[in-house]
């Protein structure tokens, strides 16, 4: 079934725009599933169960953390993934970078904007974003490749619409000023990647319409 599903959803993909297995609270079984079916990046948002799957999974796996990441947690996470598209705050994106450093990595991130109207959602401002951007000497850990953002909770799909919209556009304002690398934009969920796709999606992060509903 997973990868009946993996298949389905990868046919409605167009060109340049990559999948992301969100395979947190699911089995290795379950993602060599998808393994075997040509999936390669994978997507975990808690850094013990990553820490877990890692030596268990092929070592051609990309892994991208995809939830808010506590900055003691570094060594759980950033030894491992290829991208890192969760970073929500200015703290984070230090540590992070500092940890980079001191390690001799420069690793991929994404800026989560903080797009929707929940308060409780993590995520930077648009001015924080320009800021972190209008400084390029000061990160040399990372390198910046694009936005990530998670649209309001809601069935109405105009303002889902509306929420992916105004991110790819800071996207696209952003970019004759940002690193050749800022091209990324990860929007979109199972339940709303078509809408993401269509508003200029480069990374869309699926996790219940390939694996189903988590246990």
């Amino acid at each position: 079934m997973i990868a009946d599903n993996l298949q389905k959803i990868v046919s409605t993909l167009p060109g340049g725009v990559r999948l992301v297995a969100v395979s947190k609270f699911h089995s290795v079984p379950e993602l060599m599933e998808a393994y075997q079916a040509g999936q390669r990046i994978f997507g975990e948002n808690r850094p013990q169960e990553l820490f877990a799957k890692v030596p268990q999974m092929p070592s051609d796996v990309q892994w991208h953390f995809i939830g808010h990441l506590q900055t003691n947690k570094l060594g759980k996470v950033l030894p491992y993934v290829s991208m890192l598209e969760s970073v929500d705050s200015l703290h984070l994106l230090d540590a992070v970078n500092a940890w980079c450093t001191l390690h001799g990595r420069v690793l991929d991130v994404l800026l989560e904007l903080h797009l929707g109207a929940e308060q409780t959602k993590g995520g930077l401002t648009e001015a924080e974003i320009r800021g972190i951007l209008a400084e390029p000497g000061r990160w040399e850990g990372v390198r910046f490749c694009g936005l990530m953002g998670m649209a309001t909770h809601t069935d109405d799909e105009a303002l889902i619409r509306s929420d992916f919209r105004r991110i790819a556009a800071l996207q696209r304002d952003l970019r004759p000023a940002a690193p050749e690398s800022f091209r990324e934009l990860s929007i979109g969920m199972s339940g709303d990647y078509r809408i993401a796709i269509e508003e200029g999606s480069t990374l869309v992060r699926i996790g219940t319409a390939i694996f189903g509903e988590r246990l």
